[in-house]
């Protein structure tokens, strides 16, 4: 199939610019769509990986975009829905470079991932860093989306944030690091999970406005370490005139990692 073939299930797409332009997605018109989350994940990777996983990739937003910060860093992009991947494998050939000699993208379960009979690639312990974006809503607590693709990318039971992070403790190395965005109200439960298996862990909230409460939280941990949480500072996505701030435009718009 070439790069530009109508879409797997016929979806109507659109074709959306990131990055300032530096990275151009073919996503769905409707449904869960790519955004802010994506990008503000991908700039938490430190810059020193140089082999990543992306768990629950969708189009492929995050992955791409931190193939796109570190030109030396090679990912894996795993999505369990075949026609998102599909768009996932189309979005990485039509970068400018391309980027596809570097991304691969896995049509798997996380639950087969580095197990017996799952996919070959990305194998036990062959990652510097996993990064997620979790689905955020318990369907207990929220009305399902009618779209069945954009259910599957923001309903999950808490309980299974738990099957995520063990996914990502089999890929990553001793010492790895993993990378993850989610809502604030969701962190007990993350630390819970991380609980055992990840220390070290870093904390940074994210406010859409000045007086407002944070409306996510970036989260960092480290495979096998034991070292106590640490609260970092705050991003702020806009001033009080609802203007970007500079911190914010380096990460959304230049592609900037987070310190």
């Amino acid at each position: 199939m070439s790069v530009d073939a109508p879409p797997p299930d016929d979806l109507p797409l659109t074709d959306d610019a990131l990055l300032g332009g530096r990275l151009r997605l073919l996503q769905p018109a409707r449904g869960h769509r790519a955004g802010h989350d994506a990008l503000l994940l991908a700039a938490s990777v430190p810059a020193a990986i140089r082999r990543a996983v992306d768990l629950g990739a969708g189009v492929g937003a995050a992955g791409l975009a931190v193939a796109a910060r570190l030109p030396a860093t090679r990912l894996h992009l795993v999505e369990v829905d075949p026609a998102t991947a599909a768009l996932a494998r189309r979005n990485a050939a039509r970068q400018q470079p391309d980027l596809s000699a570097r991304v691969t993208v896995v049509e798997a379960d996380m639950a087969t991932l580095a197990r017996p009979g799952g996919p070959a690639e990305p194998g036990p312990r062959a990652a510097d860093a996993v990064l997620m974006n979790p689905p955020f809503n318990d369907p207990a607590r929220h009305r399902v989306s009618p779209s069945g693709r954009r259910a599957l990318a923001h309903m999950a039971e808490d309980v299974a944030l738990d099957d995520w992070v063990r996914a990502a403790e089999r890929l990553l190395a001793p010492g790895g690091h993993l990378a993850l965005i989610h809502r604030p109200e969701a962190l007990e439960t993350i630390l819970a999970a991380l609980s055992g298996r990840f220390g070290a862990v870093t904390i940074r909230p994210v406010h859409g406005r000045p007086d407002a409460p944070a409306i996510r939280v970036l989260i960092g941990a480290v495979k096998g370490r034991r070292t106590s949480p640490a609260l970092l500072p705050g991003l702020l996505l806009a001033d009080a005139g609802g203007r970007p701030t500079p911190a914010a435009e380096a990460v959304l718009r230049d592609g900037a990692g987070l310190a």
